[in-house]
């Protein structure tokens, strides 16, 4: 294959994401979080279960979920925060039509007050791990970080899922493979690459682990400002998800998950790392973590420094996650560990990996790159 140009970024493509306060942090502050916790259970698999075929999109209560940057949709434009999410393909918004609980707090789409919208009805169900977005197709020219995407296909939601209404992003705009995509709705990205809105077949995203700027999602290029030494580059073993064959995981040397190897999709609509529940507990066992009844995985604030990295062994290298990056503290719930369980064999690596490790999704050769954030 041949080199990806680092020189040829265009940088006013890039889409500046904000990190918010995760629905969870707000539930916490109002005392709240216990109750909703057993009422919508978290299922990081729901979205990638095998057992539900490509048409329906799996999402579920990910209370932790921080990231999200503005698009507009129509002319005038009408502004959305949307999650981008490299684990789904379908773009879809709140609509004038929609009258679910989850609709009154966010911002809804006026296909009346858009006039290059046009209607095209085909209904569109998206599946979560506790209820569902239903909704119908329509097209408009959708604005990403400055590109016009003609004619992009989307989602005007009829009714949503009732844990919508605690996240702070309106909707969702996927970023994985076309066959993904519910309805057969071509994808966002797809139509940046066939209008020829960017100068590479790929996107890179940057997720900053502190303030609440300087993340961002750069379409068509990858910005070394953000990253450090090289870009290793993984040939994906499934194109449908951002899906890599990952060998084996480590601590101290010693195989302590993913013995013989598993599948593991890079997943920026996740904001854990979740795997089989075996793993998951032995990983947390080994770095010192004990459960609770919530089922997080708790460690003292005061020994994250002594803690070991867990090192992810992928297509001959090496990519260590240090303690730093694998807890996170909450002041309601003290510091927890961001592995979770519940899978049966897939892994995903969310926002705890991606955080650490600055992620290039590239369509041209079908390859995941990955290289030190900074």
């Amino acid at each position: 294959g041949h080199l990806v140009c680092i020189m040829c970024i265009i940088v006013d493509i890039q889409v500046p994401l904000q990190k918010g306060k995760t629905a969870r942090e707000l539930l916490e502050e109002q005392g709240l979080w216990e109750e909703y916790r057993l009422k919508y259970p978290y299922n990081p698999m729901a979205k990638f279960n095998p057992r539900f075929a490509v048409g329906t999109e799996h999402m579920t209560n990910d209370a932790d979920l921080a990231y999200y940057g503005v698009i507009s949709v129509g002319t005038p434009p009408q502004s959305f925060k949307v999650i981008f999410d490299t684990g789904s393909s379908n773009l879809w918004i709140p609509s004038i039509y929609c009258s679910s609980p989850a609709c009154q707090n966010h911002d809804r789409f006026n296909p009346g007050l858009s006039s290059t919208y046009r209607h095209n009805g085909q209904p569109l169900s998206i599946q979560y791990g506790t209820g569902s977005m239903t909704g119908f197709l329509g097209y408009d020219t959708v604005t990403v970080g400055g590109l016009a995407v003609k004619n992009q296909v989307f989602g005007l939601s009829e009714t949503e899922a009732p844990f919508m209404q605690y996240i702070h992003p309106d909707g969702i705009l996927g970023l994985a493979y076309p066959r993904l995509s519910a309805s057969r709705a071509t994808p966002v990205f797809d139509n940046m690459m066939k209008q020829s809105l960017v100068s590479q077949d790929l996107f890179s995203v940057y997720l900053s682990s502190s303030s609440e700027q300087g993340s961002v999602v750069t379409f068509g290029g990858v910005d070394p400002s953000h990253f450090s030494g090289s870009i290793s580059w993984i040939p994906l073993s499934h194109e449908l998800y951002w899906q890599i064959s990952v060998d084996s995981v480590t601590i101290n040397g010693q195989v302590v998950a993913c013995n013989g190897g598993c599948q593991m999709i890079v997943d920026t609509g996740t904001s854990l790392i979740a795997g089989p529940q075996n793993d998951i507990s032995n990983i947390n066992r080994y770095v010192g973590a004990n459960g609770n009844q919530y089922g997080d995985y708790l460690v003292n604030c005061n020994s994250v420094a002594q803690m070991p990295d867990l090192t992810f062994h992928i297509h001959g290298q090496e990519f260590p996650l240090p303690a730093s990056a694998y807890v996170r503290q909450s002041q309601y719930s003290g510091c927890r560990t961001g592995f979770s369980g519940g899978g049966d064999s897939l892994w995903i690596l969310g926002d705890v990996f991606i955080r650490h490790y600055y992620s290039i999704f590239n369509r041209a050769q079908n390859m995941v790159g990955l290289a030190r954030s900074r």
